[in-house]
């Protein structure tokens, strides 16, 4: 149920602001009170539910001071994964990597957005498995429960033309290796990501 819940906040399901309930839970999602609750109480903990007055919980809305905070953040921990990848890849988790970018160009020329939040994540957590870096991996994924929202907000304005994609230069470095290379395409990558969501917010 955490998972379920996890993917509906990351990819854009529940809206920024929208209210969330246990019952509306339970009943959308066919299951029962317990595990939501559990679900809901692990979420807030995370930060990815807030309550808000009158016990009622909601996805958060994020200003421009938050988005800059997360953007800090993102680039301070993701660079560091994408070298550690470069230190450990070999040549068929690049083969794996290759084919989720495939996927995500793919949704990208359809259009679909969440086809494009889903490969996009797919790629970021299959490079941090390749990190073997799990304590920066759990604290990434917490940043990205937290922006994940906002940036389908904005993929839903502008669509899936000139969404930010480093991809093809991370691969590259890691198939060469290079860990600077890989680090700083991450840190292009994350940097254009978050200028994208800042725009969007503005």
């Amino acid at each position: 149920m955490y998972r379920t819940l996890r993917d509906m906040i990351l990819f854009g399901e529940l809206e920024p602001g929208q209210p969330v309930t246990i019952q509306g839970l339970v009943d959308r999602l066919d299951a029962g009170m317990t595990p939501v609750r559990e679900a809901l109480r692990r979420l807030i903990a995370e930060g990815a539910l807030m309550f808000q007055g009158n016990r009622r919980i909601i996805v958060p809305v994020l200003d421009l001071d938050a988005v800059e905070e997360l953007g800090i953040a993102r680039i301070a921990l993701e660079p560091q994964l994408a070298r550690r990848a470069a230190q450990r890849c070999d040549a068929a988790a690049v083969t794996r990597l290759r084919a989720t970018d495939a996927r995500l160009d793919a949704a990208i020329r359809k259009g679909d957005v969440r086809g494009y939040l889903v490969e996009n994540h797919q790629f970021h957590a299959e490079l941090n498995e390749i990190a073997c870096a799990p304590i920066l991996t759990d604290l990434v994924e917490g940043l990205w429960l937290r922006f994940g929202p906002s940036l389908r907000v904005v993929c839903g304005q502008f669509g899936t033309r000139n969404l930010p994609d480093q991809h093809k230069a991370i691969l590259d470095a890691l198939e060469a290796a290079d860990p600077e290379a890989a680090a700083e395409a991450m840190r292009a990558d994350v940097e254009q990501g978050m200028t994208q969501i800042s725009a969007g917010l503005s």
